[in-house]
C-alpha cells in the first residue's frame, strides 16, 4: 500500500484483517500507517524510481508482492508503474497519467463527448486576464496537478487576478493551470469499482459547501451526507456517466472516484481520480450507508482475485453525515468536550487532528481542516443534526500567536 497517511490506516488494517502481509511505503519515517504495517519502505509516494527500487529489492529478497494499491493518496501513477513493472493487476499507465493531469483528462473527455464544464489552459497572467474577460463569472482557477483543493480558487469580479494567478501557480508542481466554468448546482462525490469494463457505482455522497462564502475565494468542502437526495433518474444518469468516463480514460479494472455537479437535471463531471477516496468515504461512509465492504473489494481486485458481484449489492440504507472543524487562527490552547462523544453509539468516527501547541493557520485547502466527525441516524436530518452538535460542542480553543 503506497502511503502511510492517517486516512490510509483503515485500508492497511482491512488488508491485515483479510490475512494479508502488508507492506506500506511512505516518505515520512513517522507515517502513522507504519504502526499497522508488517513491513515498511521509506520512499516518497510520488518518487516512482525510489519506490520501485525498494519494492524490487523487497520482492526479490524478502517476500513476493502480489498486489499494489493506494488509499486516500493521489498517487495512481506510482501504483500503476509498480504494477506494470512487477506484472501485477492494475490500471494502465496511460490511464493513471490522465487521472493526475486535469487538463489532459478534460481534453480526453471533450474528445469523447463526456459532459464537462467549459475549460481552457492558462498560459500566462495575460492569458488569464483575456479568458476571464471573455467568459461570464463565476469561474474556477486550479492547478492541473494538485489535490486536496490546494490552489483552487473561485474567480469572480472582485478577485485580484494577479494574486490568484500566482497563488494557484504556486501549488502546481508542473506550473500549469486550468480555468473552468463554475456550474451552479448540487455537487456529488461518487465511488465506483470497474470490473471487466463495467462500472459498479456504490457510493453517492452529496457534497456540503455551506461555507463557500466564508472561505471565498478558496473552495473548501465541509463534508457531505449519504444517501444522496438526488432522484433515481439522476442517479442512473450519474452511473451511466461514470461508466462512460471510465471507458474514456481506459480503466477496465480499477477504482474511479468522481466529483460531479448537477445542472438542470444533467450531471457534469468536474474530475475523476483512479484511486480510493480520502475523507473516509470509502472506508467508513460507504460501508455504514450500504453495508458493502468497498475497501475489501478494492484489495481483492488489486490481488487479481475474483469479486463476487453479490457482495457489491447494498444490504442496508443508513443515513450518514460528515462534518469538519475550522477553528480560529492561532495556537491551540485546549480541545474541550471530546469525551462526551467518544462512546456515542451514533458517532462512527471522531478525529481531532490538532492538539495543544498546534498552530492553526488561515485555511485555504482541505488539509487545513482540524478534524472530522462521521455520524449516523435513522434519517439524514438526525445524522446531520448530530454531526453539527458534535462540531459545536467540541471546542478547539486557540489563542493569538505572539
Amino acid at each position: 500500500i503506497i502511503s502511510g497517511g492517517i486516512e490510509s490506516i483503515p485500508c492497511i488494517k482491512r488488508a491485515s484483517d483479510m490475512g494479508l502481509h502488508v507492506v506500506v511505503s511512505d516518505g515520512n519515517p513517522n507515517a502513522p500507517g507504519f504502526k499497522y504495517a508488517d513491513d515498511i519502505l521509506i520512499a516518497s509516494t510520488y518518487d516512482i524510481l525510489r519506490t520501485y527500487d525498494l519494492v524490487q529489492n523487497y520482492n526479490a529478497k524478502i517476500r513476493r508482492i502480489d498486489g499494489v494499491m493506494c488509499c486516500a493518496s493521489d498517487v495512481p501513477l506510482t501504483v500503476a508503474s509498480i504494477a506494470d513493472k512487477l506484472n501485477l493487476p492494475g490500471i494502465e499507465i496511460e490511464s493513471a497519467k490522465l487521472a493526475i493531469d486535469k487538463l489532459a483528462m478534460k481534453k480526453r473527455f471533450e474528445v469523447d463527448e463526456i459532459p464537462i464544464p467549459w475549460f481552457n489552459s492558462v498560459d500566462s497572467l495575460k492569458h488569464l486576464l483575456a479568458l476571464v474577460y471573455q467568459h461570464d463569472h463565476p469561474l474556477v482557477l486550479k492547478p492541473i496537478d494538485s489535490r486536496g483543493s490546494r490552489g483552487v480558487l473561485l474567480i469572480d469580479k472582485n478577485i485580484d487576478l494577479e494574486w490568484a494567478f500566482n497563488f494557484s501557480l504556486s501549488h502546481s508542481p508542473s506550473k500549469k493551470l486550468i480555468l473552468e466554468k463554475f456550474i451552479e448546482g448540487p455537487q456529488l462525490s461518487t465511488e465506483s469499482i470497474i470490473i471487466n469494463g463495467k462500472a459498479h457505482t456504490i457510493g453517492f455522497s452529496d457534497r456540503n459547501y455551506e461555507l463557500l462564502e466564508k472561505f471565498r475565494p478558496h473552495i473548501i468542502e465541509n463534508g457531505g451526507e449519504l444517501p444522496s437526495r438526488l432522484d433515481k433518474l439522476t442517479i442512473d444518469l450519474v452511473k451511466n456517466l461514470i461508466q462512460d468516463a471510465a471507458l474514456s480514460i481506459g480503466v477496465k479494472n480499477g477504482i474511479i472516484k468522481g466529483d460531479l455537479v448537477i445542472s438542470k437535471g444533467k450531471p457534469f463531471i468536474i474530475e475523476v481520480a483512479t484511486r480510493l477516496s480520502g475523507g473516509y468515504f470509502c472506508s467508513h461512509e460507504i460501508p455504514i450507508n450500504t453495508g458493502i465492504d468497498f475497501v475489501g473489494a478494492a484489495i481483492k481486485q488489486c490481488l487479481g482475485d475474483e469479486i463476487d458481484l453479490l457482495s457489491l449489492r447494498s444490504t442496508k440504507n443508513v443515513s450518514v453525515a460528515q462534518r469538519y472543524w475550522f477553528p480560529k487562527e492561532g495556537i491551540v490552547s485546549s480541545v474541550d468536550g471530546i469525551d462526551s462523544y467518544r462512546s456515542h453509539p451514533d458517532v462512527e468516527l471522531l478525529e481531532i487532528r490538532v492538539k495543544p501547541g498546534s498552530e492553526i493557520k488561515s485555511i485555504n485547502s482541505h488539509p487545513g481542516r482540524a478534524g472530522v466527525v462521521i455520524t449516523k441516524g435513522k434519517t439524514l436530518e438526525q445524522a446531520i443534526d448530530l454531526a453539527e452538535e458534535v462540531i459545536n460542542n467540541i471546542k478547539i480553543i486557540t489563542m493569538k500567536k505572539f
